[in-house]
C-alpha cells in the first residue's frame, strides 16, 4: 500500500486514480442526463475542486459554462469554521441551472454559504456535485446530489485536497495515518 509523508504528517493511499476517475465518468453521464437539453453553469470551489471539476467538465456533453469563486475555512488539518471568499462571484447566474463542484463536503458550512448566495442570485434552480462527502458530520438540510464518494471523517489529501496547501498534485487521494 502507498504511503507519503507530507510536512509532518504520514498518509496511507485510500482512493485509487483509476477509481476516481472511473466515478467520475459515471457521475458524468447521470448530469448529462440530467440535464440533456438544458443550459448549465457549473460552479467550481476552489481551491480543492478544480481537478474534480476539469474531469468532470471535460465528460460533459451539455452546453454548459464553468466559473469558479474561491473560499476557504481550513488551516492545517481542522476547519475554521469561518468562511473567507477570497475570489468572489463574476458570472451572472440569475435565471440559471447551476451545478456546484465541490471536492468534498464534511460539515457543510461551505457548501451552505455558496446555497445562501445561489438563492438571493435567483437562479431556476441548482444541484451539488462533491466528489466526496462525509455522512456522518454533514448535518445541512440540502441534499448532494451527485455524490462520487462516501467517506469516513478522516482527514485526507490528494487529487486537489490538501494539507497546509501542500498534497493537491497526488493524483490518488491519501488518509491520514494516526
Amino acid at each position: 500500500m502507498k504511503e507519503v509523508t507530507i510536512l509532518d504528517r504520514k498518509f496511507r493511499e485510500f482512493i485509487t486514480e483509476d477509481a476516481i476517475q472511473k466515478r467520475i465518468a459515471e457521475m458524468a453521464t447521470l448530469i448529462n442526463s440530467d440535464f440533456a437539453g438544458r443550459e448549465v453553469v457549473f460552479l467550481g470551489i476552489l481551491n480543492g475542486a478544480f481537478m474534480f471539476a476539469s474531469d468532470l467538465f471535460k465528460r460533459i456533453d451539455l452546453n454548459a459554462r464553468i466559473s469558479f469563486l474561491k473560499l476557504t475555512s481550513y488551516h492545517g488539518t481542522a476547519s475554521s469554521g469561518a468562511i473567507r471568499e477570497l475570489i468572489g462571484w463574476n458570472e451572472d447566474i440569475r435565471h440559471k441551472s447551476v451545478i456546484i463542484i465541490e471536492d468534498i463536503v464534511d460539515s457543510g458550512s461551505t457548501l451552505e454559504h455558496t446555497v445562501n448566495n445561489l438563492i438571493i442570485r435567483h437562479v431556476t434552480d441548482f444541484k451539488i456535485a462533491a466528489l466526496f462527502l462525509k455522512p456522518s458530520v454533514y448535518k445541512k438540510n440540502f441534499p448532494v446530489d451527485y455524490i462520487g464518494f462516501e467517506i469516513p471523517n478522516n482527514f485526507v489529501v490528494g487529487y486537489g485536497l490538501d494539507y497546509d496547501g501542500l498534497g493537491r498534485n497526488l493524483t490518488s487521494v491519501y488518509s491520514l495515518v494516526l
